[in-house]
């Protein structure tokens, strides 16, 4: 039970009007006050006052730099919001692809039902997990995935990985990778990507966290990324791998060519519209970053 001293030590509510004074009183120069009362009206101030954390006077926290605007704050807000959707979408792909290669993998080399065999992955406990969590995923898609019910009424429940991995997400198939026998491992990395396994195994786990944050409305904008990918030694003298751009790079490498040069080019069209407010540190791009992906094509 909370104590009377809890519900003390919480803000009281503000209202729209009031929450535009407090950006004002930090320093924050807006144009048109009704128009950013509207605006916070969508977008809660609590969400949007995270994109002005870069605008903070380092010498007094509570106030705003110079020439910091409501406007600039909008933009940044809109970018990041653009570059979520953005990257939705190639992340999908991306995921689409891995599911086709490691089920299609895992069902030439073990068989259809070789993902239920422990023998085939590396830790008997992380499999049982997988499994546990693949029969939940399964019994929770019954009602609403006629293939699975097909599967049950026919084959009693034995559903092939072809089928099973159609209900599993992004971060599913990261940890089944991970712990999937190391010579099939190797193998899926290097017949699809061309690349080590293990740098494989930590771009999924990355991809897979950010595609969640793009999926809940999560902020890119200023943030460390919460897996850092393994980069090659090269790559990590260009960038570091903390910020978006790490992320921006490796679903490049991860893309066919074509999909590679039309990301490229909603990329390009993005960043330039918003070029103006855009501080790069905060998104980690190099200064040569579109070098950097056409290299990948």
């Amino acid at each position: 039970m909370n104590s009377d001293n809890d519900y003390m030590k919480i803000k009281p509510p503000t209202t729209y009007k009031e929450q535009v004074e407090i950006f004002q009183k930090r320093n924050l120069h807006i144009e048109n006050s009704e128009f950013a009362e509207k605006y916070l009206q969508r977008v809660n101030y609590y969400r949007l006052s995270a994109y002005a954390i870069t605008f903070k006077d380092p010498l007094c926290k509570e106030h705003y730099t110079e020439n910091s605007t409501f406007e600039k704050l909008t933009s940044l807000y809109e970018f990041d919001r653009r570059l979520r959707l953005l990257l939705l979408g190639v992340l999908e792909t991306i995921e689409i692809s891995f599911r086709t290669h490691i089920s299609y993998e895992i069902a030439h080399k073990f068989g259809p039902l070789g993902y239920k065999d422990k023998e085939n992955f590396i830790k008997e406990k992380y499999h049982k997990e997988s499994l546990d969590e693949l029969e939940n995923l399964i019994s929770r898609s019954r009602k609403g995935e006629l293939f699975i019910e097909h599967h049950f009424k026919k084959y009693n429940g034995n559903i092939p990985i072809w089928a099973a991995i159609e209900v599993t997400s992004f971060g599913y198939i990261s940890k089944l990778y991970r712990n999937l026998n190391e010579d099939l491992k190797r193998h899926i990395a290097k017949v699809y990507y061309n690349i080590p396994y293990l740098y494989l195994e930590s771009w999924l786990q990355t991809l897979s966290n950010v595609r969640n944050v793009c999926a809940h409305y999560g902020r890119l904008y200023n943030k460390k990324l919460t897996f850092k990918p393994r980069l090659f030694k090269e790559d990590l003298k260009n960038f570091n791998n903390q910020k978006i751009y790490a992320a921006i790079y490796i679903i490049q490498r991860l893309l066919t060519r074509e999909e590679s040069r039309r990301f490229l080019i909603d990329l390009e069209a993005l960043i330039l519209e918003y070029d103006e407010n855009i501080d790069f540190l905060h998104i980690g791009f190099p200064t040569n970053w579109k070098e950097n992906l056409i290299q990948q094509e």
